[in-house]
This record gives structure tokens, sequence and C-alpha cells, in this order.
């Protein structure tokens, strides 16, 4: 079974820094690619970012420069690391992991395909303050 843990969430003022983790298990951790979206009061989900099996990293535009994607595959473990941070990132932000398909990408431009994803996590509150 998949399972996907983020924490590192909280309150944070403008221009400061978070990191995410997004501890995984029950796949293939080095295998499968990890996407991270997430989702602000009234609007709808959006893709922030995605890394795949071969720790390539995709970016959406909103934060590109700002944001860090890396994993640690000893601790089967996903880091978002997000810099210079705005009012606009705050959202509730979720992992999300694919690969028990048979697409040979699983990343697209910026976000992880979200007809594959076979896990997500519970989300982690992120509030930047102006």
């Amino acid at each position: 079974e998949v399972q996907l843990v983020e924490s590192g969430g909280g309150l944070v003022q403008t221009g400061g820094s978070l990191r995410l983790s997004c501890a995984a298990s029950g796949f293939p951790f080095d295998r499968w690619a990890i996407g991270w979206f997430r989702q602000a009061p009234g609007k709808e989900r959006e893709g922030v970012g995605c890394i795949s099996s071969g720790d390539r990293t995709y970016y959406a535009d909103s934060v590109k420069g700002r944001f860090t994607i890396s994993t640690d595959n000893a601790k089967n473990t996903v880091y978002l690391q997000m810099n210079s941070l705005k009012p606009d990132d705050t959202a509730v932000y979720y992992c999300a992991a694919a690969g028990a398909g048979t697409v040979r990408y699983y990343c697209t431009d910026y976000e992880l395909l979200t007809d594959e994803i076979d896990g997500w996590g519970q989300g982690t509150q992120v509030t930047v303050s102006s």
C-alpha cells in the first residue's frame, strides 16, 4: 500500500523559508516519480513540481527559482525546499506518488500525471504572512 506522510508546514513571514518532507513507504521509492501539489482556499489544486525516478526535476513557473525538490533514497523521503516565500504560496501542500502504470514518463512539464497517481499524502498547511 502506498503511504505518504508530509511534514514541515507552518507559519512563516514573507521572504522566509520552509522545508517540507514527504516520507514514503509501500512502493519502490527509487523507481517511482513524486510530485508536489498545493491547494489554496477557494482555488483548484495545482502542481508545484515533480521529480522523476531519474532525479530530473520540473517546476511550475510560479515557483521556479524559489522551490527545490530533492530526495534522500536512504530515508525514502522527498523534500520541497521553499525559499523567498510569498503570501500567494499559502496553501495545503500535498505529495503524491506514481509508478505502477505503463507510461514512460510520469512527470509532465511541471507536475505528476494526475491520472497515474497511486497515492496521496494527507497534506500539510503552509501559511505565509505579509
